[in-house]
């Protein structure tokens, strides 16, 4: 018999992408192997990307968590990267703690990868240790973003803030330029690329092309989660079209 998961989002309100992006991958792994997906998400408000709406948006977390579990979800994904690392350096492992404990309390205990945890981790299973990064965030908080990558040991050679305010617009961005906007980066003396360090601005339509433009591996917010969840339902993180991450070779 097939074995289904039920796959958890924790999304802010104004997310449009992770729903569209990370379920895209799951789907499109079901063509090659042979478990299947469902996808169930609860929602913390928040349309402008500052740092006052994020942390707001933070405290319903514990909420979200719980509510899915009540839906007994397999795993559940965290989907703001910018919020968890507005809130201070490691506090990645303090959320994934928290909630996970949320959801033992409520009698359904269930792993929680966030975003911001889940692209750290990810430069460490592809052995990046330089990158160059591409976020749509205004300067200071992608500024933070990069001095919370920074500080678990990553050297971000450089990074180019797309200073797009408000989130819906952010899940509006046409993937098609990022090729154009990695360009303008010195890709060629890092060791992996960081396409969108946010799972709202899309980008897995491109992300073969970055890999064949570069010559280095690409990687997502999204495309990284995607690899946390399978990880943590032990199964094997592959996907076609996703990227060098979830090639199967790590």
């Amino acid at each position: 018999m097939t074995k289904s998961f039920r796959i958890g989002q924790i999304v802010p309100s104004s997310n449009t992408t992770m729903e569209t992006e990370i379920p895209a991958m799951l789907m499109a792994r079901q063509t090659i192997l042979p478990e299947r997906f469902t996808f169930h998400s609860s929602r913390m408000r928040m349309k402008k990307v500052v740092k006052e709406e994020l942390a707001a948006m933070d405290a319903e977390s514990d909420r979200c968590a719980v509510e899915l579990s009540d839906a007994r979800v397999d795993v559940l994904g965290y989907a703001c990267l910018v919020a968890i690392m507005a809130m201070g350096h490691g506090y990645h492992r303090t959320s994934q703690r928290r909630l996970s404990e949320g959801t033992a309390r409520n009698g359904a205990a269930a792993p929680v990868i966030t975003s911001a945890g889940a692209l750290v981790d990810a430069l460490k299973v592809i052995g990046a240790k330089r990158i160059v990064v591409v976020a749509p965030y205004m300067r200071p908080l992608t500024e933070l973003v990069v001095d919370y990558i920074r500080n678990e040991g990553y050297e971000v050679i450089d990074y180019r803030a797309l200073e797009i305010p408000d989130n819906l617009e952010v899940g509006r961005h046409d993937p098609a330029l990022l090729p154009d906007i990695v360009k303008t980066l010195p890709y060629q003396d890092a060791d992996a690329v960081v396409l969108s360090a946010c799972v709202q601005m899309p980008s897995l339509p491109v992300v073969a092309k970055v890999e064949a433009m570069t010559g280095k591996p690409v990687l997502t917010a999204a495309i990284a989660t995607t690899y946390a969840m399978l990880k943590a339902l032990d199964l094997d993180p592959v996907v076609p079209g996703a990227g060098a991450l979830l090639s199967g070779a790590y």
